[in-house]
């Protein structure tokens, strides 16, 4: 008597073919069905409001500071510690409380400065702080 060999295979077959019938279900219904409307936000006062330019924050390579402010489309720049920075920025702030501020950085500044002006920043109290970067030649 010859033993049977087991047969350790799965037979795929009947699998691909559920799902070809499947496939030609759903690109027959596909086309029978609604698309559904979008409801867009209408535009409110809020929207209707020029976003005020934000404060630039200018670390240079010697690590000294320079704060541009954006008024008119002319820029004013001035040399500012720590200190003064955090007090022009409270100042603005007080007028304007949604006021951004974005900090830019020499290639050459250890990333602790930026992170120590950041970090100063937000314990004073500025909600909306970002990084400007270059946009990569390609």
């Amino acid at each position: 008597m010859r033993q049977r060999k087991l047969m350790n295979q799965i037979n795929v077959v009947p699998y691909i073919d559920v799902m070809l019938v499947l496939l030609v279900i759903f690109m027959v219904t596909a086309p029978m069905l609604n698309p559904t409307l979008v409801e867009l936000p209408s535009v409110g006062k809020s929207a209707a409001q020029v976003p005020e330019t934000p404060l630039e924050v200018i670390v240079k390579a010697d690590a000294t500071m320079v704060l541009r402010e954006r008024t008119q489309g002319k820029p004013t720049d001035r040399n500012v510690d720590l200190q003064g920075l955090v007090e022009a920025i409270r100042l603005k702030q007080a007028q304007s409380p949604d006021q951004a501020v974005v900090i830019s950085a020499d290639k050459a500044v250890r990333y602790e400065a930026v992170l120590k002006v950041m970090d100063e920043l937000q314990r004073h109290g500025v909600a909306r702080v970002g990084l400007m970067v270059k946009a990569a030649d390609g």
